[in-house]
């Protein structure tokens, strides 16, 4: 999938996720999820009790990943998803990765 990111279209979203989503793994889990997809960016946790992510992929990537968010992972109970466009310009994310809470 990584050959969309390529030579297709590079979309980017940023994504709150608000519920019980810290202590059980999210993170993790996404990273696992979105390397799996070919998704770069990167995942963390904010100090409201949110998980803040950053995505970067096709259109098809990011509505793969997007709908894992909101309910992909059994433990987390996911109340509702912020999902914001980022237009371009943006830099190009090499990978995905676990930032410091934030």
């Amino acid at each position: 999938m990584e050959d969309d990111q390529k030579d297709g279209v590079l979309e980017m979203r940023l994504v709150r996720v608000h519920g019980l989503v810290q202590g059980i793994g999210y993170r993790e889990a996404c990273v696992h999820r979105a390397h799996a997809l070919g998704v770069t960016g990167w995942v963390r946790n904010r100090m409201d009790g949110s998980v803040e992510v950053m995505v970067q992929g096709s259109p098809e990537q990011l509505a793969e990943i997007c709908a894992w968010l909101g309910e992909g992972m059994p433990a987390a109970l996911v109340d509702r998803l912020e999902v914001t466009e980022v237009l371009p310009p943006f830099a190009r994310f090499e990978h995905f990765e676990r930032l410091p809470t934030l």
